[in-house]
């Protein structure tokens, strides 16, 4: 437990009394590598994360292990009757405004960008762990300028890492796209507004939980 507490957003002592949480594994730069759930297990602490990504959290986790006495592998058949339909589900995900951050995003965004403060993923009260310098200054110093937001877009088509446009300028980028939902990081002042991914025209939709209010006290965070 200490370990994963040096390492995750998330406060891994409450994960007794909630049977299930929801963390974030940031590098030093404070820009987030995976999102994942911890659950417990009968003698260790399970890590649901993106299969495409998990090799590579292994083989990470690996380095930053150092001296601790712990075990770090790889299974799937153990856990697979943990996972939500509804976690397992990208359109599911996207309507819950809960990101999935794989090998096809991983280290673009902040958790803050990722609305993670809202999913109550981040502690704010528990000890250091790798990125919270960054995540803290965002909390505590101001508000984040760019957040996730949800899109419908008019047409099929888009892909994760597509840029979003307000006229010439690009704004945003998307994070999760199932069919023609998507969530996109884009900036706060422009969630009202639809923008264009290429021909493509993607109007904000709504999140089950609530953003910040546009501020003029914002941390700049370029993506």
């Amino acid at each position: 437990m200490d370990f994963l507490q040096g390492q995750l957003t998330q406060d891994v002592s409450l994960l007794a009394g909630s049977g299930r949480l929801l963390a974030a594994w940031c590098n030093p730069k404070g820009r987030v590598i995976t999102i994942l759930r911890l659950v417990p297990l009968d003698d260790a602490i399970g890590l649901i994360v993106p299969a495409a990504i998990a090799d590579k959290l292994i083989a990470r986790l690996h380095m930053y292990r150092l001296r601790a006495k712990l075990d770090i592998a790889l299974t799937d058949d153990d856990c697979r009757r943990l996972i939500t339909a509804d976690e397992a589900n990208t359109l599911a995900s996207i309507r819950a405004g809960v990101p999935i951050i794989d090998d096809t995003n991983s280290e673009t965004f902040t958790p803050h960008m990722l609305n993670l403060d809202k999913l109550e993923a981040i502690s704010f009260t528990k000890g250091c762990y790798t990125g919270q310098e960054v995540v803290a200054r965002t909390e505590h110093l101001g508000k984040s300028k760019r957040r996730m937001m949800r899109y419908a877009a008019d047409a099929a088509g888009i892909k994760v890492g597509d840029k979003l446009a307000d006229g010439e300028r690009n704004v945003g980028e998307v994070v999760n796209v199932a069919g023609r939902e998507l969530l996109a990081v884009t900036p706060v002042a422009l969630h009202d507004q639809a923008l264009k991914i290429g021909d493509i025209t993607v109007t904000p939709g709504s999140l089950p939980y609530a953003l910040q209010p546009v501020e003029t006290s914002m941390v700049e965070e370029e993506l």
